[in-house]
């Protein structure tokens, strides 16, 4: 058995202000073909899960080039030809293989390409034919289209959000791929619009049971696999959000029964997928009026992992602001204010204006008198097991406020991101990290409450306040019921 893998992605938010281009996929990840280490990455599970198949069976494996952009703006219509281009070339270069197996986003969108992901496969089945198997892993936040369904045999999504099942998602979507090149099984795929737009927290419920539930009913009934496919609100394509996908084994009926079914229970808990999102001053008063610490503030609509500068004020200010302390905040991505930390050195006191760099949703710099309290170089934090990198950072210290600084825009996934750089939290007040949901892994066991935010930003957390010109409408929440209609 030969298999090909390679892993080629990104998460496009259309309205961000950031170019992905090359250069971007070759500080987030970049392995060329064989270069790959053991140790997995979020969206190089196949590959990892590919060779520990190979080895297992005795298998051959070719490897392609392995990246993955941090999330940004439309990928740059050359580069993502490039890139495609480069897999598709050693695709070719492996024939004859059995398998292919992709490490893949779901919502990557080019100048040119509203479907990346569809745009791959379809050239991967041009190039293999109609016999070889096709599987593809995604993140939750996808955009699954009909032209990702009719040229793969299997796509899985992680099911966990913070997606701490990455890699079992791969070794689920290896065993798919296998038995049905083995001729054991025949996957078959159907997909349930949900006609909505929402965020669904899997470290709480009800989204909690109903992974447990989709999980309990795989390898039963003729259901191989059940992914739900959570969208990405932040792009502007026709295919955005919720859906859910059913592979069962040649029953193309049964595969749809069953995504109905869980697609409407999803609908029924629309609303009920996160926590409350508070304003700055009312996350903050309640932080303060909760006995010991540390109180860990979500601030989501600057996560760099959806697409944001990473570089917004408004709540620093709120803290300086108020005197509250103390504190800590990360990552504030700021390339220039760390490089005049370096030169001036740990210990130093300086003037810095830091944050407010990109654009309105950054807010407006800070002039603050800091002290450099932590300096690296090539800073790692983790996350689900992996180093994750920051780039070069500097801890500094304004006021009652301890806030890391970095050039490498991410963002924060575990506490590491602070005490790497030798900021403690236990005993700070208040934490405020610059992350959506991956946070939750890490902080939570250490948190005394999270809250999450709704400050301003390029990640804000009502889809109505965007200006969507493809979206297939009806859809909740732009409309009351559209299921009913």
């Amino acid at each position: 058995m030969r298999i090909f893998t390679a892993t080629l992605g990104t998460e496009t938010n259309t309205f961000s202000p950031i170019p992905t281009g090359l250069d971007l996929f070759k500080s987030t990840l970049w392995y060329e073909a064989g270069e790959h280490p053991d140790r997995p990455t979020l969206f190089t599970g196949p590959l990892i899960a590919a060779r520990e198949k190979a080895r297992e069976r005795n298998w051959t494996v070719i490897e392609g080039l392995c990246t993955f952009a941090t999330p940004a703006g439309p990928t740059v219509r050359k580069v993502y030809e490039s890139l495609r281009d480069r897999i598709l070339d050693q695709l070719r270069a492996a024939l004859p293989v059995d398998m292919v197996v992709l490490g893949m986003h779901g919502a990557m969108v080019a100048d040119g390409y509203d479907d990346c992901e569809g745009d791959l496969l379809e050239r991967v089945r041009a190039i293999v034919g109609p016999g070889v198997v096709i599987g593809g892993e995604l993140d939750p936040h996808c955009h699954i289209t009909d032209r990702m369904l009719s040229n793969a045999d299997a796509l899985v999504c992680f099911k966990e959000y913070p997606h701490t099942d990455s890699l079992d998602r791969a070794r689920e979507l290896l065993d798919l791929c296998a038995d049905a090149a083995l001729g054991k099984t025949k996957p078959v795929m159907a997909v349930f619009d949900c006609r909505m737009m929402a965020t669904f927290h899997t470290s709480r419920q009800p989204m909690r049971g109903f992974v447990d539930r989709m999980k309990a009913l795989e390898g039963k009934d003729g259901i191989l696999s059940v992914s739900a496919g959570h969208g990405f609100q932040w792009a502007d394509v026709a295919d955005v959000g919720t859906k859910m996908l059913v592979v069962a084994d040649g029953d193309h009926a049964r595969a749809a029964i069953m995504a109905e079914r869980l697609g409407r229970e999803l609908y029924a808990i629309r609303d009920q997928g996160t926590e409350a999102y508070l304003g700055i001053d009312e996350a903050l008063d309640r932080a303060l009026g909760i006995d010991g610490g540390p109180v860990v503030v979500a601030d989501g609509a600057d996560n760099a992992g959806g697409g944001a500068p990473s570089d917004s004020t408004f709540l620093l200010a709120a803290l300086l602001e108020r005197g509250i302390g103390p504190a800590a905040l990360g990552p504030l991505w700021d390339p220039v204010a760390v490089s005049f930390c370096h030169e001036a050195g740990e210990g130093a006191r300086l003037k810095l204006r830091i944050g407010g760099k990109i654009g309105p949703t950054s807010g407006h710099p800070l002039d603050v008198e800091a002290e450099v309290i932590g300096l690296g170089r090539d800073v790692k934090q983790t996350f689900a097991g992996n180093a994750v990198g920051i780039g070069d950072a500097a801890a500094i210290r304004v006021g009652g406020v301890d806030i890391v600084l970095n050039t490498l825009r991410t963002q924060g996934f575990g506490p590491d991101l602070f005490t790497n750089l030798g900021i403690a939290l236990a005993g700070k007040k208040v934490v405020v990290v610059k992350s959506s949901q991956h946070f939750h892994a890490g902080f939570a066991p250490l948190a005394k409450e999270i809250l999450y935010v709704a400050a301003p930003g390029t990640l804000g957390n009502d889809p109505r306040e965007f200006l969507y010109t493809k979206m297939q409408r009806p859809k909740w929440p732009f409309d009351d019921d559209p299921l009913a209609s």
